[in-house]
């Protein structure tokens, strides 16, 4: 069974008026204070922004557990810094990022100017075990039509700076600003992956392979292939089931890989233009189908990924448990519908934020 892990990136809030705090690092001093159990929070980009990774799971029960336990850890902490924590992936209310002081964000700051101080968004990235570079590139080429459909389900941040964006997954499009984000062409093989990317890092563009934002790459850190198109998610039960499809995506390409069938060859363009319209509409309006790069009703494209994935789900036991999530959220909506229906209910930006903060936490 391939082992799963996730990483969230969290926003901080005020919890009285949902205006975004820059109190990453007293959070992070109250989580260090509780001991080595609790090293799973990191710093991130924006002094707003708070970041956790899970540990390796096989099983996905495990991973939603511990997915809840250190969102409510998140939580106790940031209540003790003043603050509260919600799975927003856009502030809904204007704000002023705060760039955090390490070398590297500064190297950042000064290389991409206002597209760093605006890189206020929050993902949630899937790291899945793999063999060897070899089968994770194999992995690579073969998952790249399906994640735009991991965007849409994923969708959970319809406001900017305070206005209506009209998107679902407004994030998506702020990192696009990235150089090096986005979909990639066929590699073929790891070695010309590793020399793509070192080539990328000999431009200076990027300071090294940790900013080779690609939509889906083999992590600098660990044996495994992560993917990178998701909000972060504003339920935990979302999460998981991005984890899931991921999983299932990662096990049928290896399937596909040691069967000979060759990977979908569609361009970067076609790429690029599934995964805006997997912004612009979330799970309200047509997606590009992976298959044809057509418009196709939402429903349809996400019935194509659970049966595209259907055997590995099956296999690991995951299926029945995805089928529901699927059809839970085409029922009742992502976190953009969330946000939306509660900013056409209240017509308070604020009363989206702290309704989010308590949807965060359940």
């Amino acid at each position: 069974m391939r082992t799963v892990g996730v990483e969230e990136e969290l926003l901080l809030v005020d919890p009285e008026t949902g205006e975004p705090q820059a109190l990453s690092s007293a959070v992070l001093a109250r989580a260090s204070r509780r001991g080595a159990e609790e090293d799973v929070f990191e710093k991130e980009l924006h002094s707003q922004m708070l970041e956790f990774n899970t540990h390796p799971q096989s099983g996905m029960g495990e991973l939603g557990a511990e997915i809840v336990r250190i969102r409510g850890e998140a939580a106790r902490h940031a209540g003790e810094a003043g603050c509260a924590v919600a799975a927003l992936a856009t502030s809904p209310l204007p704000v002023r990022p705060s760039i955090s002081m390490n070398r590297r964000y500064q190297w950042m700051a000064e290389q991409y100017g206002i597209a760093t101080r605006e890189q206020l968004v929050c993902g949630c990235h899937v790291h899945v075990s793999v063999d060897s570079d070899e089968e994770g590139v194999a992995v690579v080429d073969r998952i790249r039509p399906w994640l735009s459909v991991l965007t849409a389900l994923s969708a959970n941040s319809p406001f900017w700076q305070g206005r209506e964006t009209d998107y679902s997954s407004y994030r998506s499009r702020v990192w696009q600003r990235w150089p090096s984000a986005g979909p990639t062409e066929l590699f073929g093989s790891a070695d010309r992956y590793h020399q793509r990317v070192a080539d990328m890092v000999a431009t200076g563009a990027i300071l090294d392979e940790g900013m080779v934002y690609f939509d889906a790459r083999l992590s600098a850190r660990y044996p495994t292939v992560e993917v990178r198109v998701a909000d972060v998610c504003l339920h935990a039960d979302t999460a998981l089931l991005i984890a899931t499809l991921v999983r299932g995506l990662v096990e049928t390409a290896a399937r596909d890989r040691e069967a000979g069938r060759e990977p979908l060859d569609h361009s970067v363009s076609l790429l690029r233009l599934a995964g805006w319209r997997a912004a612009r509409s979330g799970l309200t309006e047509d997606l590009l189908h992976p298959a044809t790069m057509r418009r196709t009703p939402a429903e349809t494209v996400v019935r194509a990924l659970l049966e595209h994935v259907e055997d590995a789900l099956a296999d690991s036991g995951d299926l029945e448990r995805a089928r529901t999530s699927c059809a839970e959220l085409l029922r009742h909506g992502n976190g953009s519908h969330v946000q939306r229906e509660v900013w056409k209910r209240t017509g308070s930006l604020r009363e989206v934020v702290t309704t989010c903060v308590q949807h965060t936490q359940a």
